[in-house]
């Protein structure tokens, strides 16, 4: 009779004491609810990475009631509000209760409901900033949650109390929480999980081993049972929190184009060629931790649309990989910039693949000295094709080569294929090593020129979110020379001058593949394409340190290998040559290479390939360079120190005069003892006709 008289009267006062607007729809609950993490979404809709954007207080994806362990939801509903199923909102016989224990000064009893709670995280006006509410703030929370219960579900109610309210620290709602403690999704919450986060909710604060026992009290459980319970709370609460319980698969494109919390932004990526990736570049950093390399990075592109199907940006320590995305990092390009160099010789028509070009000794004028570019082996192969230099990746060729084309018309070439980031300055400035790759370039824009090589010449931006429209291409390398040249790195055989027939590069499918490394062993590369696809992977350290006798083939190879063999499980696909081709069949004199079958641009082909007659040659000084400012050293005494004063090529009856005295014949190199100062070298024939002449300086030791 005391609980039926006081309810009606209860009624009546919330009625006319309390006015408080309608509280939102579910609907619009859900709507105006915000994760503080944005989540990146691969091309098929699954989450390959989510970052925290909003550090007010962690909140993840809401989670649907059905994604929700069921443990969770009966020790919520056991601990927090037994009579949940059958009350209308307000529990009246628990509010009779707290009011007679209060006339009896005895503890006070909660009689918040669930919805009288969740009116409270909707409404902040209903939610005490003191340790107690108001009665004026009580009656119109319990009338808010009236009228959330004449409108709103059970379940419904239950689903976004859950995702709502705040579990320890920062986490709120229970899939923070969840992540937070036990780093596992909602769904995978065990009993006594279950009731180690029922038993924060009246005090999220509170010190782990009260929360520990309360687990217990609200369980009811004692003994054994109950040491096992406050373990697994006790276990919880003191270790550091988990992370979301969702793989780390592309942190550094996430940072890239991720903004708002909240956000699910679809990119190109499939989650499927991203562990690929990311474990293939793992593995192989695994396996070179002896050779002093720490890092790595690899992009997979889709040829035909230019989208990026796989970003991983670090496969380095977990320490070190989110604070460097090597992708985008700038690079020293080492030999993988030498196939555009021929592409632009070949389509300029100076060269042919059959061209030959010597791999001999040479010294080229650079500024105040000379630039002596040296082959990976340190050795010299004399006359070869331009098929062999190129799939064999001999430098003194690409030099040669770069002699023709011009380092001021390849460099552009290179700035039209995309090579904007690090290539900022003249042709000067790189000289005659831009052939050897002494360019700065990040992994992006390699793997978007050897697409373009795979396209037939025709370059577009590369995509990171899914676009309908068509990809806007334009020729940049003529599409007879890309297919020459990707033809070139396609030939086990041509290569194997330098490298094994068999090895990483050496696939069962048709696949055009240049390995790179820089001054230094600093940086390795190894970049290539099939049809439909290009891979690109770069290792070493983001330091700059030095590896340890690690090759493009050793280092960057086997993990570009083992993205591939996935990529191309089956009959890959072959490009067909495109019109204006000539295949026909080549010999050389002299045997110089055996007989083949070659590519030509239509108008260039040649049955016969013979080296060019030798020319008389006008006698030079090739040392000292022009312009040479020569620096004495003051820890060696003078007389030690000498100067080599050289002409080619060299012939009776040369002589040498510095300024303007006689030193001696030129016929064999000789040795001169610098003095301080302004000089001339001048090189004179037997009737004493001037041939050639350098100015040079020498500089005093300080």
């Amino acid at each position: 009779m005391l609980v039926t008289t006081t309810a009606l009267i209860a009624a009546a006062w919330l009625n006319e004491v309390t006015h408080i607007r309608p509280p939102p729809s579910p609907a619009e609950v859900r709507a105006s609810y915000r994760s503080s993490e944005a989540q990146l979404l691969d091309r098929h809709g699954e989450v390959v990475q989510t970052l925290r954007l909003d550090l007010g207080g962690r909140r993840l994806q809401w989670t649907s009631l059905d994604r929700i362990s069921p443990a969770l939801i009966d020790a919520v509903i056991s601990a927090e509000d037994h009579r949940f199923r059958a009350h209308g909102g307000v529990d009246l016989p628990a509010v009779v209760g707290a009011i007679r224990d209060r006339l009896r000064g005895q503890a006070r009893r909660g009689a918040s409901t669930i919805t009288m709670q969740l009116a409270a995280q909707l409404d902040p006006a209903l939610s005490s900033r003191r340790a107690r509410r108001s009665l004026l703030q009580k009656l119109r929370q319990m009338r808010a949650a009236r009228m959330i219960e004449s409108s709103w579900s059970k379940d419904q109610i239950l689903e976004a109390y859950l995702n709502l309210v705040s579990f320890r620290g920062e986490s709120q709602g229970v899939a923070a929480a969840a992540a937070a403690l036990f780093g596992k999704h909602p769904d995978g919450l065990t009993n006594a999980e279950a009731w180690t986060l029922a038993a924060l909710l009246p005090a999220p604060g509170a010190a782990a081993a009260v929360v520990a026992k309360r687990s217990c009290a609200l369980a009811d459980l004692a003994g054994d049972e109950c040491d096992a319970q406050q373990r697994v709370a006790l276990d919880a609460l003191s270790r550091p929190a988990a992370s979301t319980p969702t793989d780390e698969l592309a942190p550094h494109l996430a940072r890239r184009l991720l903004r708002k919390p909240g956000e699910s932004l679809i990119s190109t990526l499939d989650a499927r060629t991203q562990r690929i990736a990311l474990h293939a570049l793992r593995a192989q950093l695994a396996s070179l931790s002896g050779e002093r390399v720490r890092d790595g990075a690899a992009v997979v592109v889709d040829n035909a649309s230019g989208e990026v199907l796989a970003y991983v940006g670090s496969a380095g320590p977990a320490s070190r990989a989110a604070q460097v995305d090597g992708a985008r990092a700038l690079r020293q390009a080492g030999s993988t910039l030498k196939p555009f160099l021929y592409s632009l010789a070949i389509e300029h028509r100076w060269l042919t693949a059959a061209s030959l070009l010597d791999d001999a000794p040479v010294a080229l004028e650079a500024g105040p000295g000379l630039y002596l570019p040296q082959n990976y082996e340190h050795d010299f192969k004399g006359l070869v094709s331009v098929r062999t230099a190129l799939a064999g990746s001999l430098n003194i060729p690409a030099v040669r080569t770069l002699l023709l084309t011009g380092v001021d018309r390849f460099r552009e070439r290179l700035h039209d294929l995309g090579y904007i980031s690090g290539l900022t300055e003249s042709g000067d400035y790189y000289g005659y090593s831009l052939a050897l790759g002494s360019a700065e370039v990040s992994l992006l824009e390699q793997v978007n020129a050897y697409r373009t090589l795979a396209n037939g010449g025709r370059w577009s931006a590369l995509r990171l979110q899914p676009d309908a429209a068509a990809p806007v291409m334009r020729g940049v390398v003529s599409p007879q020379a890309a297919w020459i040249v990707e033809d070139i790195l396609a030939d086990r055989g041509a290569r194997s001058v330098t490298f094994d027939l068999e090895g990483p590069l050496s696939t069962p499918y048709r696949a055009s593949v240049k390995t790179g490394t820089s001054k230094n062993l600093r940086d390795n590369w190894c970049i290539g394409s099939t049809a439909r696809y290009t891979v690109g992977v770069w290792v070493g350290n983001f330091e700059g340190d030095a590896m340890r006798t690690v090759s493009g083939i050793t280092g960057a190879a086997p993990a570009w290998r083992d993205i591939f063999d996935e990529l191309e499980r089956g009959d890959a696909p072959v490009t067909a040559a495109p019109p204006g081709l000539v295949h026909q069949p080549v010999r050389y004199a002299d045997s110089i290479e055996p007989p083949r079958d070659e590519w030509f641009i239509q108008g260039t082909q040649a049955a016969l390939i013979a080296p060019a007659a030798r020319t008389a040659e006008r006698a030079r000084l090739v040392s000292p360079a022009k312009g040479s400012l020569i620096a004495l050293d003051p820890d060696i005494p003078l007389d030690r120190q000498h100067l080599s004063l050289r002409a080619e090529p060299a012939a009776a009856g040369l002589r040498l005069l510095m300024d303007g005295h006689a030193i001696g014949s030129a016929e064999q190199p000789r040795l001169w003892t610098p003095l301080p100062g302004a000089h001339r070298l001048e090189l004179l024939d037997a009737a004493g006709r001037s041939l050639d002449s350098v100015e040079f300086s020498v500089r005093a030791p300080r």
